[in-house]
């Protein structure tokens, strides 16, 4: 069986707001800026992050997840990365204990060792005995020790690092810098190409984390290939026209990986700054914040008409979450600001100011059924009656709808393609 060697890491934290983004991607840059290579990846679905974690390292960063994905994907991914790399961090989701499977279950299940972020604001002594229970819960894991974030001071670092046990491994200690911060909004981190100082930030970062001891290598471990699967070529000679720009953002690299290997030509169009669509046979609308961004959609009216065109000619149109707001009659945003939008799709978009939906789901189509996620701070109001609902992982109450109308399929849900390859095909090949 083919295996590689590489030094790794795996990142978990007690909760979210730990820092682990921060810290995953100040470890990166330094030792991209020493000339390693460093090639990362991001447990669960998200968009942002490895966007954040990619300008870091300098490399595409792919989803790692045992359901989403499947294990000998996983496999496969961090196989190749060990070939080819100095060293591979990855990045856990929520609490390391959070979720089935959880970050722990991930770092156990590849033999990664464990490096637990935890925060130290609002509290001094009790950060001990927190350490002690993460590091312990679980005696299988190969927990490599504690990070202390958000030292507020000198004498906050010593109650810390004496509230720790001579048998807990403390790795570093890392003062509050929030002028280095990452930006945040609603559903996570701001875009990279946002944030004007962005190199810099992560530079001070890198800083920070050699600052903190945090960048001796940790001891090579083994990663074993998985099974390879042919991909059919479903799609061969078809030409997908791909929704990007600053309202539609969430793309999977792997969806559009995928895309190509079943021998689809790819092409990319901008809603927001376009007055037409690339000659194509089938769009996908991917997911983003078209709300930020609801006037100049629906200012665009070149667009508008380019796409009930395009809808009209029976040619399909995949819409993901904030895809599907686009084709609905209006949009609302937090403020009460109301856009009318593409009106392809019955329904009305409008903008929560707190709570929304996440978490994994099934997604049953015609076509067949795909794995997704769903993330999303909006409802939706006098919408079409759906074909089917989304089938959670854990919880018997119905998932997120899925509509049908003419050519048009669309949901909350985030697909990923290759869950089902012969599907997407499908659901893409015009009527």
């Amino acid at each position: 069986m083919d295996t590689a060697l590489c030094p790794a890491l795996f990142f978990c934290a007690p909760a979210s707001g730990q820092g682990k983004t921060t810290v995953t991607a100040g470890i990166a840059r330094h030792y991209r800026n020493q000339g390693k290579q460093v090639r990362v990846f991001k447990t669960g679905p998200d968009y942002l992050d490895p966007l954040i974690l990619q300008r870091a390292s300098g490399h595409p960063v792919a989803q790692l997840d045992l359901w989403m994905t499947g294990k000998e994907h996983c496999k496969r991914r961090l196989y190749e990365a060990a070939l080819e790399a100095d060293l591979i961090l990855v990045e856990g989701v929520m609490g390391m204990f959070d979720g089935n499977p959880s970050g722990a279950d991930m770092a156990e299940f590849f033999g990664i060792p464990i490096a637990i972020v935890i925060s130290a604001k609002s509290m001094a002594q009790t950060f001990g005995a927190l350490a002690t229970g993460l590091a312990t819960f679980r005696p299988s894991l190969p927990v490599a020790g504690i990070i202390a974030n958000y030292l507020g001071s000198d004498r906050h670092k010593d109650l810390v690092v004496d509230s720790i046990p001579d048998d807990v491994t403390l790795l570093g200690c890392i003062p509050s810098a929030p002028e280095h911060a990452l930006p945040e909004r609603h559903l996570g981190l701001v875009h990279p190409h946002e944030v004007v100082d962005i190199d810099a930030r992560l530079d001070q970062l890198a800083q920070l984390m050699e600052d903190a001891g945090l960048t001796t290598l940790p001891a090579p471990i083994e990663f074993t290939a998985g099974k390879h699967y042919d991909t059919p070529a479903l799609l061969k000679g078809k030409r997908i026209a791909i929704a990007k720009d600053d309202a539609f953002t969430f793309v999977y690299a792997d969806n559009v990986n995928l895309l190509q290997q079943m021998g689809a030509s790819i092409c990319w169009f901008s809603p927001l700054n376009d007055e037409s669509i690339p000659e194509c046979d089938a769009i996908w609308l991917p997911g983003g914040y078209p709300e930020l961004h609801h006037r100049q959609l629906a200012n665009n009216k070149a667009m508008q008409q380019a796409l009930q065109a395009f809808s009209q000619s029976g040619k399909r149109i995949l819409a993901e979450c904030g895809g599907m707001l686009y084709l609905m009659q209006s949009l609302t945003d937090v403020e009460g600001n109301r856009s009318p939008m593409m009106g392809l799709l019955d329904g009305d978009g409008i903008m929560r100011d707190r709570g929304g939906c996440q978490g994994m789901q099934y997604a049953p189509m015609p076509e067949g059924e795909l794995r997704a996620h769903a993330h999303h701070r909006t409802r939706c109001e006098n919408t079409a009656e759906p074909i089917g609902h989304g089938r959670r992982t854990r919880h018997p109450a119905p998932g997120e709808p899925i509509y049908r109308q003419g050519g048009i399929t669309a949901s909350y849900l985030h697909l990923y393609f290759p869950s089902n390859p012969a599907a997407i095909a499908e659901l893409l090949t015009p009527l």
